[in-house]
């Protein structure tokens, strides 16, 4: 579904200045241009790296920063001063761009060759220098940027540099995504809604409204044979249990699911559509609350929230793009219910259905049981249980005057019980640094009851992304002290209100 990673790019721009002549000039060049084949061919690069230049005048640098904000495939900017590049040169160009970008802090050579070291030498290495000299000028404009400091060729410094690549192809893509909300928010239900708006503004994305009736229409095209090929595409995916089968033929909720997943793509596809939400209290005209569907199309790379949950099916979305190709998947989740027994205490995250089987530790169950709630016939849901290993928790919330993203390192375990009983596909983790406190500074940070639940994203990742978003973080590890998390809320309210 996805092809941001082909499409993108990342520009490389080197900064130099004509004090040392045109023949060092041509070795800044040279160097720079090495540098970029050199982290194409890195592993940990996910994108292109698009050599631009070296720039050496104000014009120039303001000139690449206007192009990289017209090109739609350039997702940000890696400057690196070779050379002492003096900063007042930046200041047009850093003013108008509209691209994230990246501090390579960086030189071309690993060690000082300390036998011949001479002056020639240390003028054209001097990104020291250059570097203390545009991170002054960046730090006095005030802008967001991340700083990756050490040698090029290092795999620290290629994996950071991927991390952060990723995470602006995310925000890239966030710019022109469209959210599909069928029907409304979960009634009377507060942190699922938000300005919409403020959200388009500041993230880019768009959320577009539809009646379920809109939805429904595009499901009364699919075809018997159509449907047919979804089932049998079911049978060889997944384990069919017992409740989806009615003799030799699937139950008919499953057929339905199939009819409402080929709907639902068609709707979404022609769209222009890569993320969406619905709501089990709006199911005017469906037989049942999609959750297989929901399931499949997550795990296809869309996002989605429910309830109406416009703001997590963005974040889903984002964060999928972000961990494209990285082990691990992505989902949608929620805070479900607590075990506080006396030998550790765990949270069991699931949903009424729509959990992604990217996160699957086995092969999905394919079964059909009654929900308890819509007022709808049984639908049918794939069942697993989500892999063992890190994850992280990470939510958007509106705070009315801004936006906050808060984030929770958990570890996920393999249940000791089999919760045979319990037909939904299901995460058992425990927050960091201890559910206790984990809870208590989820709450004060205002954190939703949804999530977006990721085994592929790690914290750098969002670190780098509220940089790009400019909005506030709070972050949930093993450091965290709850006294420390409440000063941090209310000195944010100080900073913050400056946006």
């Amino acid at each position: 579904m996805n092809n941001m990673y082909k499409n993108s790019a990342v520009w490389f721009v080197a900064g130099s200045q004509h004090l040392y002549g045109e023949e060092t000039l041509k070795l800044v060049e040279n160097d720079a241009r090495e540098i970029g084949v050199g982290l194409n061919e890195s592993r940990f690069i996910p994108a292109k790296i698009d050599f631009r230049g070296v720039v050496t005048r104000s014009d120039e640098i303001l000139r690449v920063c206007r192009e990289a904000n017209n090109d739609p495939d350039c997702a940000g900017l890696v400057f690196w001063m070779h050379t002492f590049s003096p900063a007042r040169m930046w200041i047009a160009g850093l003013k108008d761009l509209a691209k994230p970008f990246v501090h390579l802090h960086t030189q071309f050579n690993r060690e000082i060759p300390w036998n011949t070291i001479d002056m020639d030498f240390m003028n054209l290495n001097q990104s020291a220098h250059g570097g203390r000299e545009f991170g002054f000028m960046v730090s006095r404009m005030r802008m967001n940027r991340h700083v990756i400091s050490g040698h090029w060729q290092d795999e620290t410094v290629q994996r950071e540099l991927g991390d952060w690549i990723r995470t602006a192809i995310g925000a890239l893509e966030s710019k022109t995504m469209k959210v599909a909300r069928f029907g409304d928010n979960m009634r009377s239900v507060a942190v699922t809604e938000g300005d919409k708006v403020a959200a388009q503004e500041r993230f880019g994305y768009a959320v577009e409204g539809y009646g379920v009736g809109n939805l429904t229409a595009v499901i009364d095209t699919v075809s018997e044979a159509e449907t047919d090929a979804m089932v049998e595409e079911y049978r060889d995916r997944y384990e069919m249990m017992p409740t989806a089968v009615t003799g030799k033929e699937p139950h008919p909720a499953v057929r339905e699911e199939a009819r409402i997943e080929i709907g639902l793509r068609r709707f979404l596809k022609e769209g222009g559509f890569t993320a969406f939400t619905t709501t089990f209290e709006n199911l005017h005209g469906l037989k049942q609350l999609p959750g297989l569907a929901v399931q499949r199309l997550m795990a296809d790379g869309y996002g989605f929230g429910a309830e109406g949950d416009w703001k997590t099916a963005a974040l889903t979305r984002t964060l999928k793009v972000i961990g494209e190709g990285l082990p691990g998947g992505t989902s949608f989740m929620e805070d479900y219910t607590y075990d506080f027994s006396a030998g550790g205490s765990y949270v069991l995250g699931a949903h009424m259905l729509e959990v992604c089987p990217s996160i699957s530790a086995d092969i999905p169950r394919l079964a059909v049981y009654p929900l308890g709630i819509g007022g709808k016939s049984d639908p049918a849901r794939l069942i697993f249980a989500a892999a063992e290993g890190p994850a992280l928790n990470t939510t958007l919330i509106d705070l009315g005057d801004r936006f906050r993203l808060v984030a929770n390192e958990v570890e996920t375990v393999k249940p000791k019980h089999a919760m045979k009983n319990l037909p939904v596909a299901r995460a058992l983790w425990n927050p960091k640094p201890d559910l206790r406190t984990a809870a208590t500074a989820w709450i004060y940070a205002g954190g939703a009851h949804h999530c977006v639940y990721s085994q592929a994203i790690s914290i750098k990742h969002i670190e780098m992304l509220a940089d790009i978003w400019d909005i506030e973080l709070l972050v949930i590890d093993d450091n965290t002290d709850l006294g420390a998390i409440r000063k941090e809320i209310r000195w944010n309210e100080v900073y913050y209100s400056r946006c």
